[in-house]
């Protein structure tokens, strides 16, 4: 029990290392320091940075089914992981020397999108990791409490890059900052957790091996109709949140012109009103069910976000983006849960490879509508109306799932 609990903590570690990447680089201090600062025009970095994210997407929709099936024949999942999570970090800590002007503007986009992607495709490696930690009856407090731990991580790495900013050290030392907080609370997983199972094929027969059970699997995708389902309503309402992520405080800078140190707060804020979502509803997906939870949760998330982009009113942003982030980790978490309680056990990788897909398949045309819509109508609130278009049509989907 003891060993079975450690295996766990240090899975849901990853939660909190990968956290500072999101928080710093995606949403609340790269990206606003790449749209304000490294672009000669916030409209045009506003662009550039949809098409970087609608990129990455792109790049994570095509190769996260064909990695999770060559995971399942091959096993070796945690060096998947690792190899992706040293990518990431690597290329977070190149992005400690962007400094404007840019030089090389395609070197950036580059390793951003690098960055970004790898991110994203470790997590094909890590959620396949949770259905062999945790009891199936614990699954969707074990993905809650993972989540949560990621927002109080998330929290934490702003806090102390807005403690790094205020005491007058340049910005670009929170990006290297970030790198060293990934690597570090990496590590417990990769020591502590059991090697994972796979049928043990070499590389190149795992990859031939992969790609015929993933042909195969596509072409038995009607015996998986609840999963088909599920990934199909997945990946509208994942779009909106991605898109959302992407552009969060961007919208917050432009709209409401608050200055970094605000968007640091805004950030650790949104942080721990997630956390506390992420952790306060974990025990209810274990006596509800995930399904029930992740349609509360978007109810949650789609009426603030739709006031949202009605009022001038920044402290009323304030209260709706904290209101609507209590439901943002719930949301996250019993979508997991859900996946791990539907995939076939000897699909698990495969199964998460489209999980990942569904999040990404299409998530490439939020940002680049978004960014569209900015630059012809020179206004983030229409460019945003998108979100909350995704997030209504994947609730009226999963009306229709079973679990």
């Amino acid at each position: 029990m003891l060993r079975d609990r450690k295996n766990l903590l240090s899975w849901a570690l990853y939660d909190w290392a990968n956290s500072a990447f999101s928080a710093i680089i995606q949403t609340f201090i790269f990206a606003v320091y790449f749209t304000q600062q490294l672009t000669s025009d916030p409209a045009i970095g506003s662009a550039l940075w949809g098409g970087i994210n609608g990129t990455a997407a792109l790049i994570i929709a095509i190769l996260g089914p064909i990695l999770g099936a060559v995971a399942d024949h091959g096993g070796k999942r945690k060096a998947w992981l690792g190899l992706f999570t040293l990518l990431c970090i690597v290329c977070t800590g190149t992005l400690s020397f962007a400094k404007p002007p840019i030089g090389n503007l395609f070197s950036l986009l580059t390793v951003l999108t690098t960055a970004i992607a790898a991110s994203e495709l470790a997590f094909v490696f890590y959620n396949a990791m949770l259905p062999n930690l945790a009891p199936h009856s614990h699954i969707g407090r074990w993905s809650g409490w993972g989540w949560g731990l990621g927002y109080a991580g998330g929290m934490l790495s702003l806090l102390i890059s807005l403690l790094i900013i205020q005491f007058g050290y340049p910005v670009q030392l929170t990006f290297f900052f970030c790198a060293a907080w990934y690597l570090i609370f990496s590590i417990p997983l990769f020591l502590f957790t059991p090697p994972t199972s796979g049928l043990g094929k070499p590389l190149l027969k795992a990859v031939f091996y992969g790609m015929k059970q993933l042909i195969e699997t596509l072409r038995q995708m009607k015996q998986y109709k609840e999963i088909v389902k599920f990934l199909i309503a997945r990946m509208f309402y994942m779009d909106g949140l991605t898109t959302l992520f992407a552009f969060g405080g961007v919208y917050a800078a432009t709209t409401f012109n608050m200055p970094q140190s605000e968007i640091l707060l805004f950030g650790i804020m949104t942080n721990i009103s997630a956390g506390i979502g992420a952790v306060g509803f974990a025990w209810i997906d274990d006596r509800i069910g995930p399904r029930k939870l992740i349609l509360i949760s978007l109810a949650g998330i789609t009426l603030p976000t739709l006031w949202i982009l009605l009022i001038p009113y920044k402290l009323l942003f304030w209260i709706l983006a904290l209101f609507a982030g209590l439901f943002v980790g719930p949301l996250q978490a019993s979508s997991r849960s859900l996946m791990a309680h539907l995939a076939p056990k000897h699909l698990y990788n495969e199964m998460f490879g489209f999980f990942a897909l569904s999040g990404k398949a299409t998530s490439f045309l939020g940002p680049w509508i978004v960014s569209w819509l900015i630059l012809e109508y020179g206004s983030m609130r229409i460019g945003l109306a998108v979100v909350v278009a995704f997030y209504t049509i994947g609730g009226i989907l999963m009306l229709f799932i079973e679990d």
